[in-house]
């Protein structure tokens, strides 16, 4: 059996330090800080975690629905959403992961971007 990102990079330890290392690089963007402004960070760590986790082969689960309904009233533009996995994968770099790694998770990632971006924003 191939052995997932998920359990290749430490499991959900790992993957929580990630995705600490990207939000403080989000909430110093000038382009996307702003959507995390009054946000209870910790419990949107522990979420981004899990949701992170399941892309690369975690055992958390999120429904495309209940991705959506999140992130629907935020207005997240293409730009926004292209900033957001830039930073993701500088975060995932700085973390270990191999350049293909980080290319197969930002791919996961990508396959998201219909149901996070808002659908009339630019």
């Amino acid at each position: 059996m191939a052995q997932t990102l998920y359990e290749k990079y430490g499991g959900f330890k790992t993957i929580s330090r990630v995705v600490m290392t990207f939000y403080e690089m989000a909430l110093d963007s000038d382009e996307i800080g702003h959507h995390f402004e009054d946000i209870d960070m910790p419990r949107l760590i522990d979420h981004q975690t899990k949701f992170v986790s399941s892309l690369i082969g975690g055992p958390a689960s999120f429904s495309d629905d209940r991705i959506e309904v999140v992130h629907r009233h935020l207005n997240i533009s293409h730009n926004e959403f292209d900033v957001m996995a830039d930073l993701f994968g500088d975060a995932l770099s700085q973390h270990g992961m191999s350049d293909g790694d980080v290319k197969t998770a930002l791919n996961a990632i990508e396959g998201k971007r219909s149901i996070i971006v808002a659908r009339n924003v630019a």
